[in-house]
Order: structure tokens, then C-alpha cells, then sequence
């Protein structure tokens, strides 16, 4: 059963940082690739960036480039977002998703976690 399990998010000031963190238990194909996403209430779930594990090949939304890196350490199986220059708009419960290739859609990933809540203050 794979099940990415994400971790770190929080409250922090305007301007702050955060680092989430995404761990699944089996790498294979299907989930070569690890995906942010966000969603904010009452929005619909948006794509923040992806990478593979093979490769390290990145995208990442405009909303978000140039603030926030996604990377990964193959070794311990996990995926990092840094957050900075957080904004209040940036509030959102972020999940954690895997799936075969990278993709800013959410059905192009078939496993999801849980979701952390990240809330930004102004």
C-alpha cells in the first residue's frame, strides 16, 4: 500500500518559512513522480510543483516560483517543499501525491496523503 505521509506544516507570519516534507514507503514506476498540491476553502486543489525520483526533473506553478523549491532525497524515500516569503494566500491544506510522471493535474496522481494545514498571518 502506498500512502505519501506529509508532515511540517503549521501557522507562520507573512514573510516566514516553512519546510513540508512527504514520505512514501515503495518507490516504483507508477510512483516515480511526487507531486504538491494545495487547496485553499472553498477553492479547488491546485498544483504547487512536482519532481521525479529518477532524474530530479522539477516544475513548479507560476503562483509560486522563485519562492518555494521542491526537492527530494532518494535515500530516505522523501520529498521536501520550502516555503518562503510566505503570504496569507498561500493558506491551504497541502497534500502530498504520487503518481507515474509529473503532471500539474491532480488525476495524473494516484496516491494521496492526508493533507498538513499550512495557515500564513498577516
Amino acid at each position: 500500500q502506498v500512502q505519501p505521509v506529509e508532515s511540517g506544516g503549521g501557522v507562520v507570519q507573512a514573510g516566514g518559512s516553512l519546510r513540508l516534507s512527504c514520505t512514501v514507503s515503495v518507490r516504483t514506476f507508477s510512483t516515480n513522480a511526487m507531486g504538491w498540491f494545495r487547496q485553499a476553502l472553498g477553492k479547488e486543489r491546485e498544483f504547487v510543483a512536482a519532481i521525479t525520483w529518477s532524474g530530479g526533473s522539477t516544475t513548479v506553478a507560476d503562483s509560486v516560483k522563485g519562492r518555494f523549491t521542491i526537492s527530494r532525497d532518494n535515500a530516505k524515500s522523501t520529498v521536501y517543499l520550502q516555503m518562503n516569503s510566505l503570504k496569507p494566500e498561500d493558506t491551504a491544506v497541502y497534500y502530498c501525491a504520487a503518481g507515474p510522471y509529473i503532471s500539474v493535474y491532480a488525476r495524473g496522481y494516484e496516491y494521496w496523503g492526508q493533507g498538513t494545514q499550512v495557515t500564513v498571518s498577516s
